[in-house]
This record gives C-alpha cells, structure tokens and sequence, in this order.
C-alpha cells in the first residue's frame, strides 16, 4: 500500500512562482535556483569561472590551465557562457588573430559561489575518510575472524 502524500505546510521562498500544472509546462523553470544551477552544472563551466577570476585568459592558456577538459568541449563551454553573459570575447589584433576572455560583471558575481565551492573542496582534501560500519545482519562479526573454527562437515553417505 503506497503512503498518502501528505500536504506542504512549508511556505516556499518569495520569488518562487508556481504556476498550476498543465500539459507541456515544466514548474521548476520558474525557480531561480534552477536558473543559475543550469548555467553551473555544464561540464567545466565552474572551472573556466574559476581560472577566468585572476585575469584574462586566451584559449590556449584556459587549456593548459584545465588540463583533462578537450579543446572541443572548452571551446563549446567558452561560446555557451559567452552567449549567457558570463564570459566576453575579446579579437586580440596579432598575428595571427587570437582572442581573449574575460569575466563580466555578471560572471564576477559568480565568483563568491564558486570560491565558496573550492574552500570545501581544500577542506575536504585535508580531512580523512572515515567509513561507517553496517548495521543489521550483513554486518556481524564474522567468526573466523575471531579464530573459530569451521562447523564440522557431515559426512556424505
């Protein structure tokens, strides 16, 4: 027998609108949160963020900075945050032509989240594992561990 869902007594955040459920509308593209976690969740999108935040970089510096990301999926992640308003694109006149990217104003403000994100991370680095123990059955001392003997075998007749 499934469990009757019980109702939200919990106030969701201010700027949360939540339109009625109808057929072909998705409800979570209103909420902010899913806003910004679209734009970080993209496959190094934190870590040109990251790299972009001490000064700007051409691509071949953001691919020697990033050292596992290809140049194909670089390249796709610097035009998608570019078109989002994070990253800008700079023609630098040489030759040949190259150019440079840097944060915007809006990446900028990125960079408390994802710094935030990195302390964790050297925290984490520092700390040890620990790894916890089973409870129930599957956990119970095993015996010949301890040095008990095997029960004797019957014998096939």
């Amino acid at each position: 027998m499934a469990l009757k869902v019980r109702k939200n007594r919990a106030t969701p955040p201010a700027d949360i609108v939540r339109p009625r459920r109808s057929k072909g509308v998705k409800t979570g593209e209103e909420c902010p949160l899913n806003r910004s976690m679209e734009l970080l969740s993209g496959a190094w999108a934190p870590h040109v963020i990251y790299y972009l935040s001490a000064q700007p970089r051409r691509f071949g510096e953001l691919r020697l900075d990033i050292a596992d990301v290809s140049a194909r999926v670089l390249s796709q992640r610097l035009r998608e945050l570019e078109a989002r308003g994070v990253v800008a694109r700079t023609t630098v006149p040489t030759t040949p032509a190259s150019a440079e990217y840097a944060l915007t104003e809006l990446g900028r403000e990125l960079l408390p989240i994802i710094q935030a994100i990195a302390d964790v991370g050297r925290r984490l680095q520092n700390r040890p594992v620990q790894h916890r123990s089973r409870v129930g059955p599957r956990s119970a001392v095993n015996p010949r561990a301890l040095g008990a003997q095997p029960p004797p075998m019957l014998e096939a007749r």
